[in-house]
């Protein structure tokens, strides 16, 4: 009896991005936050969390770093099988772990995005004193894009930002520790949400109505995986992060209260004014 072959479509797999990063118990940043924005995106999201947080719209209760080998097991895991079309990382909370992290990417063919997570949303520490070192001497020179906030970037810098000029400045002196570009975002300043993209040598300035909404939790996290999911779909980098500001434009402006203090980002907006 002849049995005639069988035809399976061939499925398309998604884009894989592999975010690197704390969780955020309330689920508004953090792996959390990485994840929705992946999947709101199109790609498949994949996971190293590096510590455990008790959080909440109010703040950051408490914080628990993992060991070392639990979070370069499970990159390995990941990497080896899997593979990864880019990294994105976000809360590192110690030197060893930002050193760990940083001598794995340097062994991954793949984008990094480096969000230089220092403190919450709520001013809440998430990164200690004694790592910043790690921070600028190991990580930043592997990263393909990093996207500090001007916190982060008077953190790990020195300048102190306080109009669209300075941003110039902040980019020098992030670039300056080897990544290969600078995304300052400058949400802090009044106005409209303006960033600074640049090499060093092309310069892109990102602008976007400032929306009335106080519940933005989690706005870098989502950034940095809307730029990281980018790349892994085969963007440029200014074209990533131009998506990505879109993206997180639209969230911001649909971002939601929740429990007593500051709400999330809607990493679904796109999904909801649809209907």
């Amino acid at each position: 009896m002849n049995v005639p072959p069988l035809h399976v479509p061939l499925l398309r797999i998604p884009p894989r991005v592999l975010t690197v990063a704390g969780s955020d118990s309330g689920g508004g940043a953090g792996i959390q936050a990485d994840l929705k924005t992946m999947l709101a995106l199109g790609v498949h999201g994949m996971s190293v969390l590096t510590a455990v947080t008790a959080q909440n719209s109010l703040g950051v209760q408490g914080a628990w770093e993992l060991p070392v080998e639990a979070v370069r097991a499970q990159y390995r895991s990941v990497v080896d099988d899997i593979g990864v079309q880019a990294v994105k990382t976000g809360m590192l909370a110690s030197a060893p772990l930002v050193e760990a992290v940083a001598e794995l990417l340097a062994d991954t063919a793949a984008p990094v995005v480096v969000d230089p997570v220092g403190v919450s949303k709520h001013g809440d520490p998430l990164l200690a004193a004694s790592a910043l070192d790690s921070v600028r001497g190991a990580l930043l020179p592997v990263a393909t894009v990093a996207t500090p906030n001007l916190d982060e970037v008077a953190q790990l810098t020195g300048v102190v930002v306080e109009d669209e000029r300075g941003m110039r400045k902040a980019a020098d002196a992030v670039l300056a520790f080897g990544p290969r570009w600078a995304l300052i975002k400058g949400g802090h300043l009044p106005g409209d949400a303006v960033d600074l993209l640049t090499d060093g040598t092309e310069e892109h300035w990102l602008r976007a109505p400032r929306h009335d909404n106080r519940h933005t939790h989690g706005t870098g996290c989502t950034l940095a995986s809307a730029v990281a999911s980018g790349l892994a779909g085969g963007m440029d980098v200014p074209e990533a992060v131009r998506a990505a500001k879109e993206y997180v434009t639209g969230a911001i402006a649909a971002g939601f209260p929740l429990g007593g203090g500051l709400g999330p980002v809607d990493h679904a907006w796109r999904f909801r004014t649809r209907r």
